[in-house]
């Protein structure tokens, strides 16, 4: 089956999946949002959701951020991945919101890959989320659920990104973003798929190979 042809039918069945697709990261405004996602970069948002809360309470805008020191906002994300590294990213974007955007997150794309610690990935969250543009974060969910299904054919996440682009009507592709990743997280996981979960094994490219690899090692052993 061609790509184009699988799109729709994967589309569908994972809104009947997933009827409220949307991110699991808990944010109140794009401040809170444009953190979080900052911060699940090589963590998980369960984690991430653990350390929001009093972080949001400390430091509600960008604005709060402009006359603290490393030390008082390391502790609040330590338990965080790469902590010190986000603390400095977080500073120093609070820092240039303020100065260049009136402490507003930006909404162009551009602009949101000049902040530190926002690499492609993070604008595409970012800009797909709070104001519906057709971009597609793909990250190691996204990247191995498309791969695997045959929605995008690439080792590199760049490559994966444009072609699943290319291939999802533009109005669906926000929504198709959450559907591959929360598939990702819950039944075609990285290791262990649960393919007996699955709703597309029949157009899942992943799913054919394993089925003739098992059907290579019967015949061996009849």
């Amino acid at each position: 089956m061609r790509r184009k042809e699988k799109v729709p039918i994967v589309l569908e069945r994972l809104a009947r999946e997933i009827p409220e697709p949307e991110t699991e990261l808990r944010y109140g405004s794009p401040w809170e949002l444009l953190v979080a996602v900052m911060l699940s970069a090589q963590c998980t948002d369960k984690r991430v959701n653990m350390v929001t809360p009093e972080l949001f309470a400390r430091y509600p805008s960008p604005n709060h951020l402009l006359d603290q020191e490393f030390d008082d906002v390391f502790p609040y994300i330590r338990s965080i991945s790469f902590p010190a590294n986000k603390t400095r990213h977080l500073m120093k974007t609070a820092h240039l919101l303020v100065e260049n955007h009136d402490g507003q997150v930006p909404r162009e794309f551009d602009e949101l890959i000049k902040l530190p610690g926002v690499g492609r990935k993070t604008a595409n969250v970012v800009t797909s989320i709070l104001y519906d543009e057709p971009r597609m974060a793909v990250d190691t969910h996204v990247f191995r659920v498309a791969n695997r299904i045959g929605l995008a054919r690439s080792r590199h996440f760049h490559k994966t990104e444009e072609q699943l682009v290319r291939a999802i009507p533009k109005a669906q592709i926000p929504d198709a973003h959450h559907y591959l990743i929360l598939h990702g997280r819950y039944v075609c996981t990285a290791r262990s798929p649960k393919c007996s979960e699955c709703v597309l094994p029949d157009v899942c490219s992943y799913y054919a190979r394993q089925e003739k690899k098992r059907a290579r090692e019967a015949s061996k052993e009849a």
